[in-house]
């Protein structure tokens, strides 16, 4: 019988799941990833999570709780920073000490520390570190690795090509909307495709027949070189990469309007949401609006808000040449 290792679909799970269950598959394991965010999830990571935890990690503890009867192990790496000189959320630190505290019968956690603040020098360390909970074999886990790198870089390879997550993993590879009126959905990538705690706001969105660009859209040079133009150095990882590029669709003039969704009780969030919106407010004209979400959030309200939204993209693309006439002569003397 084949290591079963189970994969919460929550987090992280929508930026690195071709690297993760390519490299376990690799080796031999089993790979169960749990069930799609429910309400049932939801309502078991509320009620095994402290009150003050955002969320996404809310949800994170329901889906471990999904997989706890299913699996050998589950993976819950201590995420500390992915990139030199950034860091993740610090809550992602902490994940497996809260899991294994808040759900006392989970134990059997692969909890490696995941460090490249200062390089990537221990890469191959972090790697074997990982593999040896289903096999010894050091070249089998350097040629695993190795091949669900090259599976992870395809997986981005087709973001960048306008395709999303959720249509990546729905296996829905068709061509996507090639329309005039562009939209950026900004925030965490476990906050927007999340199809259920987000209310399902691409499908909506797509439904406007509007094409939605994310983050992952973009190349990392150009994200980049937006970030740099800030005062100070960005240090959060997703921070810098929702700042970059919140920079470049205020500048880019096929991009008709901006939507944040971010999660209450957030602290990076409460953070970057108020520079992005500052910026836009103060220095584009573009329509802008910030979406909160949390478990007590109702579709009602998100819907209302993202018809208003709409209406306001509509409103504008009719009536553009249009003129205010306060403190302004519209005609010659």
């Amino acid at each position: 019988m084949p290591i079963k290792v189970g994969i919460p679909r929550a987090l992280l799970f929508y930026e690195y799941f071709r690297l993760w269950i390519s490299f376990f598959e690799n080796l031999g394991a089993e790979v169960v990833v749990s069930e799609k965010t429910n309400k049932e999830i939801i309502d078991n990571g509320v009620k095994s999570t402290v009150d003050e935890a955002c969320l996404p990690v809310k949800i994170f503890h329901g889906h471990v709780l999904n997989l706890k009867d299913k699996v050998d192990y589950i993976f819950i790496p201590r995420l500390t920073s992915v990139n030199k000189y950034e860091y993740i959320c610090p809550k992602f630190c902490g994940l497996p000490e809260m899991i294994k505290y808040s759900l006392k019968d989970v134990q059997n956690i692969i909890d490696t520390n995941i460090d490249f603040r200062k390089s990537k020098k221990n890469l191959n360390k972090t790697i074997i570190e990982i593999g040896r909970y289903i096999t010894r074999d050091v070249n089998e886990i350097k040629k695993a690795f190795k091949n669900a790198l090259e599976q992870h870089n395809e997986y981005h390879s087709l973001m960048k090509k306008g395709l999303l997550p959720i249509d990546i993993l729905e296996n829905n590879y068709i061509e996507q909307l090639n329309e005039e009126v562009k939209v950026v959905l900004l925030g965490h990538p476990y906050n927007i495709y999340d199809s259920y705690s987000s209310m399902n706001i691409i499908k909506k969105l797509r439904g406007y027949k509007l094409s939605v660009i994310t983050c992952d859209a973009l190349n990392r040079n150009v994200i980049n070189q937006n970030a740099e133009t800030l005062d100070k150095k960005m240090f959060w990882s997703f921070g810098r990469k929702i700042l970059g590029t919140a920079l470049y669709a205020m500048e880019d003039n096929e991009v008709c309007g901006i939507i944040y969704l971010s999660s209450f009780g957030c602290g990076l969030d409460s953070v970057i949401a108020d520079i992005v919106e500052r910026r836009i407010r103060r220095s584009s004209n573009k329509p802008f609006t910030l979406l909160t979400i949390d478990e007590h959030t109702g579709e009602a309200g998100i819907d209302t808000r993202i018809e208003a939204f709409v209406d306001m993209i509509r409103w504008r693309e009719k009536n553009e040449n249009n003129l205010s006439t306060h403190r302004k002569f519209i005609y010659p003397n």
